[in-house]
């Protein structure tokens, strides 16, 4: 159950889908191994399905990742429909004191609508150069760099080119991008507690770092379907709403590819006439304006477009156009599923007393590449504290014997053990087993982001030896066995 019931719920009969095409969908990600957190399906305005993977709920926001992209071009919609900015500005014009000595033409030719559109001009993504300036200033480093193509002729896939909308937008109003967004977008859809992440110079990051709940991200959907009209109030431009979900600029032309149907204004073009937002590991918002359709998933997942195969195979043949008689059992049924998901667990045994001459022990490590100087474990109950040690900190979180515990930590799993650059402690349960005679495995979950990484313990004496394998990474998801001795 939802927290705010801010939409209407219907079976799904109701709306013209069979509960046993969606059960069949669920079951199907389930199988092939789609790491999904939740699922919201909405049809002409009604939730007819909503389920999350425990411990993911629904009144915990999730990571979005570049889903952030589709409310930063939002809020620029917002601010062109003000008069505060137009389509047509020069980048340029927003950094007086950014620009570089030598101005190239290209750069010189770039405008709002090509940040928004992904056609700066630039050959490759500007942004790790623009991320990594030395002084913080992204819009410096951004603008440094060299644009080889004239803007609008090029696509490439480019972060910082959200950023700078971002920026442009908080430069033009004066305000933070939230504080701007709450009282003409966020707050009419009831989406209170929205966090997003900053540059180092107070900047929302505008391509990524926001953090909404799965029925955000319907809310938002819907918004878009009913073309910017929220319970009879216009909230965005008709006119804004049909230019940024339609194709601005080529990306390829791969008919099976939902990344080569066209890019808008920070929405993907789709197969079947859909337009959507979605962000790294899964986390989409897909408009299918013909069925009068949004769904809404986060997930963990290294290959997204496998989920979106998924649901154009199970789910698109479902919609029907007028009503299917009541299916009680069905609907029980596809209830039944959805109110019992889990992230699946280390299947092994339950044995806290295998652990007494374990616990208050330190394992030392040689120097390794994730920099983890040493683990410990210790009894906390009926639960075990794992700490970790690295170059930064120390990092604990607590594990279930054959359950699941819940903590928080100050470590976020992604290509090492570190700390979130915008908050100290993230929500996580973690369960553990031992899944045979010395091997005790964790599958953590932080379940305000995709990361679920699993543990494997093994101990041979005074000596252990510890495998990290993540669910999903931007770099490497396993790394090499470590050895610890005490």
């Amino acid at each position: 159950m939802t927290s705010s019931k801010r939409l209407l719920r219907s079976s799904p009969e109701s709306m013209g889908i069979s509960s046993n095409a969606i059960l069949s969908y669920i079951v199907a990600a389930e199988q092939a191994g789609q790491e999904l957190h939740s699922f919201m399906l909405l049809r002409k305005g009604s939730i007819v399905a909503e389920g999350w993977w425990q411990p993911y709920s629904p009144e915990i926001p999730h990571m979005l990742y570049s889903l952030s992209k589709s409310f930063t071009s939002s809020a620029a919609g917002l601010a062109i429909e003000e008069g505060l900015i137009s389509l047509d500005d020069l980048v340029l014009k927003y950094f007086p004191d950014e620009k570089p000595v030598e101005v190239s033409t290209n750069l010189a030719a770039m405008q709002l609508r090509h940040l928004l559109s992904m056609s700066t001009g630039h050959d490759q993504d500007a942004t790790g150069n623009s991320c990594g300036s030395p002084d913080g200033n992204w819009a410096r480093g951004f603008l440094s760099l060299p644009v080889d193509h004239v803007p609008g002729t090029h696509f490439v896939y480019n972060s910082a080119a959200t950023y700078m909308v971002a920026a442009i937008v908080e430069k033009v109003t004066g305000m933070g991008l939230l504080a701007y967004l709450h009282p003409r977008l966020l707050d009419p859809l009831g989406i209170m507690e929205a966090v997003w992440e900053t540059c180092p110079r107070g900047i929302v990051t505008g391509g990524w770092g926001l953090n909404i709940r799965t029925e955000d991200i319907a809310a938002f959907g819907q918004l878009y379907l009913q073309k910017g009209v929220w319970n009879g109030k216009r909230i965005l431009s008709e006119e804004w709403v049909s230019e940024a979900t339609s194709k601005q600029v080529e990306n390829g032309s791969d008919p099976d590819s939902d990344w080569q149907q066209g890019y808008g204004y920070q929405f993907w073009r789709s197969r079947h006439n859909a337009f959507r937002g979605d962000g790294a590991f899964g986390q989409y918002c897909i408009v299918l304006p013909d069925e009068e359709v949004v769904i809404a998933v986060t997930s963990g997942l290294g290959d997204m477009q496998a989920p979106l195969n998924t649901i154009w195979e199970y789910l698109i043949p479902a919609f029907q156009s007028e009503s299917l008689p009541a299916d009680s059992a069905a609907n029980a049924q596809l209830n039944e599923k959805l109110t019992s998901l889990l992230i699946p667990v280390p299947n092994g045994k339950s044995d806290l007393a295998a652990f007494s001459e374990l616990t208050e022990k330190t394992y030392h490590f040689a120097e390794n590449e994730m920099h983890f100087k040493s683990v410990a474990l210790s009894q906390f109950g009926e639960d075990i504290t794992i700490t970790f040690v690295n170059d930064i900190g120390s990092h604990s979180f607590v594990c279930g014997i054959g359950k699941r515990a819940s903590s928080s930590t100050t470590f976020l799993m992604n290509a090492v053990l570190r700390p979130s650059p915008s908050k100290l402690d993230w929500k996580s349960a973690a369960y553990g087993s031992w899944t045979s005679e010395n091997t005790f495995t964790i599958k953590l979950c932080l379940y305000e982001t995709p990361f679920t990484p699993v543990f494997t313990f093994q101990f041979f004496g005074n000596e252990l030896k510890l495998s990290i394998k993540g669910n999903i990474g931007f770099g490497p998801s396993e790394w090499p066995t470590l050895s610890g001795k005490l």
